[in-house]
């Protein structure tokens, strides 16, 4: 058994996550992405897909992870189901039209599918809440958990049969202004994929990054000089909008805040509804000003027709897209760059290719921004890291949240992965590896066989009162009578094993049950057979009654008085006397019709200790 892994991006690179995972006889491809600084290695390479895909998963809505879903379905050909969670469903068509804008604008090629084939990928999409589980197919299912990072961002728990994986996408472990820090079970996955873009590193708390942009941003509109903040349309823009509008509200401040994202409005209506998708202060905060926090008072949407970049005097502006590889903010940034009081903050990764990679706070340089075309960057550049990736350290808190048996790292850099893969090792003793895009990767797992006891056998030990629930299936191997010991102070147990293999000529036992014969019968339609055991014993001829005694008692009735004295004195067992029989439990004593010195004892194998037991008494009182 084992998983077979391939990256189609991703591996060993941050961007164009597309990772294909084979568990049994099922193939999930996981995330769906574009890479944004390369363009000739933007789209997966899909030709590599070698299987039928049973589902596609998408963890969040940024297009480094959903930016070529389009193109799969609507190009390529795939037709099967899609998940994402609901407010991903509700984002990621409004992220991916404009996608086809900026690209559209560019004049540097056509786009890459059209508005309709973002609707009609869209239609296979099925929403999925945080917590829900989907069982797409008998012994095949996910799960999503909450990823924090952005609204609606999902790690997602896949099993097929009896192997495992999580997936996180891209994740957070610290809360922020509006989100909450991503959460698992301890899952015991086979496999744990993990980003690790900031995996090399710890950084300061979030107050301190948070004091630090504040006070950047003052000392510059102080010095009348303009703020540029590249950021994703939805996301960081979202939760730093927030931060700039809690501190002019603070500080009393009138200097414009822009916001040039091309989806500003839109994007701040979906976080208007989905706000019961966020933190829990976020959620206070709404109830106790009956005011959504996204409605914002200082922070209006860029307007060109009104208010133009080059205007005298301070403002902020905050435009798409977060790397400064094209579009709105990359335009500002030509303006703004060669103005030595103005102010460049890149609060996200920036992938390598992109304008925003190639920056540095070393003092003036030039910096390519397209095809031999360079610009003077004379303002100040200031990296300030309010990516919502998990560092070092959260990554390995929820590996020991989650607790998986083998980790593979995906979404970083070779070097820095490298780093955290030997830190992971040193810290968790759990194997880790690298894998590389384009190269299949195999990670052999240990069959599992999960034992099911039935309440009956154990119910006078544990005192169960709850129903047994046993998992459906439909081929069976009845074994014979076993016996299971619940304790070394308990009696034993008898029962009967049911093995279910994962398929009809298949040697692997996923599932084993222990049932009482009843519930075997129900779960199979056997028809029942007794099998019952025989023994004689010859009375001693002192306890046979003398047949002239007028207060003559019957053989039964003595054997039944010997009996009671010690099995109901002891060990509380009932004596019944039913004319010539004597029934103990489920062991009958009858008198032999034709030796009446010979008695006769018969019992069912599961009344196997009682019936022992009695022999044992009769052979000591009343037996030869």
């Amino acid at each position: 058994m084992g998983i077979q892994f391939l990256a189609l991006g991703a591996g060993r690179m941050v961007g164009r996550s597309c990772l294909i995972v084979t568990m049994g006889n099922k193939t999930i491809m996981l995330d769906c992405g574009v890479h944004l600084g390369k363009k000739e290695e933007r789209f997966p390479d899909f030709s590599q897909i070698k299987t039928k895909i049973d589902c596609v998963i998408i963890s969040h809505f940024h297009l480094d992870h959903c930016g070529a879903l389009p193109y799969f379905t609507e190009k390529i050909g795939y037709s099967g189901p899609i998940y994402m969670t609901t407010p991903t469903k509700a984002i990621c068509p409004i992220i991916l039209e404009d996608y086809v804008h900026v690209t559209s604008d560019s004049n540097e090629e056509t786009p890459f599918f059209s508005s309709q084939m973002i609707k009609d990928s869209m239609n296979k999409v099925i929403g999925i809440n945080f917590l829900e589980t989907i069982e797409i197919e008998e012994d095949f299912e996910i799960r999503a958990y909450y990823a924090g990072h952005v609204l609606g961002a999902a790690l997602f728990y896949v099993r097929v049969g009896q192997e495992s994986i999580v997936y996180t996408g891209d994740f957070s472990m610290t809360s922020d202004q509006h989100l909450g820090s991503a959460s698992i079970e301890k899952l015991n996955p086979d496999l744990l994929i993990t980003e690790s873009t900031y995996g090399h590193s710890i950084r300061d708390p979030k107050s301190s990054r948070e004091k630090h942009f504040l006070k950047l941003i003052h000392e510059h509109i102080d010095k009348g000089g303009k703020v540029l903040i590249p950021v994703f349309s939805l996301g960081r823009a979202q939760e730093l909008c927030i931060l700039l509008e809690t501190y002019w509200e603070r500080m009393g401040l009138d200097v414009p805040i822009y916001l040039a994202t091309g989806l500003a409005e839109k994007a701040n209506e979906f976080y208007k509804i989905f706000s019961n998708w966020m933190n829990q202060e976020l959620k206070d905060s709404v109830l106790k000003k009956n005011r959504n926090v996204f409605e914002f008072r200082h922070i209006k949407p860029f307007d060109r027709t009104k208010v133009s970049i080059e205007t005298p005097g301070p403002m902020v502006m905050f435009a798409s897209p977060g790397m400064l590889h094209s579009g709105t903010s990359l335009a500002i940034f030509r303006i703004w760059a060669p103005l030595e009081k103005n102010l460049v903050i890149i609060p996200g990764y920036c992938v390598s290719g992109t304008v925003g990679s190639k920056l540095s706070e070393t003092g003036p340089h030039r910096v390519e921004i397209g095809k031999g075309e360079e610009i003077q960057v004379n303002c100040k550049v200031k990296f300030v890291s309010f990516s919502a990736h998990a560092d070092m350290m959260g990554i390995i808190h929820l590996i020991k949240q989650c607790e998986p048996k083998k980790i593979a790292l995906v979404h970083g850099e070779f070097g820095n992965m490298s780093i955290l893969r030997n830190q992971i090792q040193r810290l968790t003793k759990i194997p880790c590896s690298l894998p590389k895009t384009g190269q299949i990767e195999f990670f052999e797992t240990i069959p599992k066989t999960e034992i099911k006891i039935s309440r009956k056998l154990i119910q006078n030990e544990l005192k169960l009162t709850k129903n047994d629930n046993f998992m459906k299936f439909s081929k069976y191997q009845l074994h014979n009578f076993k016996r299971v010991k619940v304790s070394e102070n308990e009696n034993w147990i008898n029962g009967i094993t049911l093995t279910k293999r994962n398929n009809q000529n298949s040697n692997n036992i996923s599932k084993i049950y222990f049932l009482d014969p009843e519930k075997t019968i129900e779960k199979t339609n056997l028809v029942r057979h007794k099998m019952k055991f025989l023994e004689t014993l010859q009375l001693q001829q002192e306890m046979i009654p003398q047949r002239n005694s007028e207060k003559e008692e019957s053989i039964i009735q003595v054997i039944a008085n010997e009996l009671k004295q010690i099995l109901v004195g002891d060990y509380d067992y009932d004596v019944f006397v039913d004319q010539n029989d004597i029934k103990v439990a489920g062991t009958s004593i009858k008198i032999n019709s034709k030796n009446q010195q010979n008695i006769v004892i018969e019992w069912e194998f599961e009344d196997e200790d009682i019936a022992l037991r009695t022999i044992g008494v009769l052979k000591q009182r009343i037996c030869k």
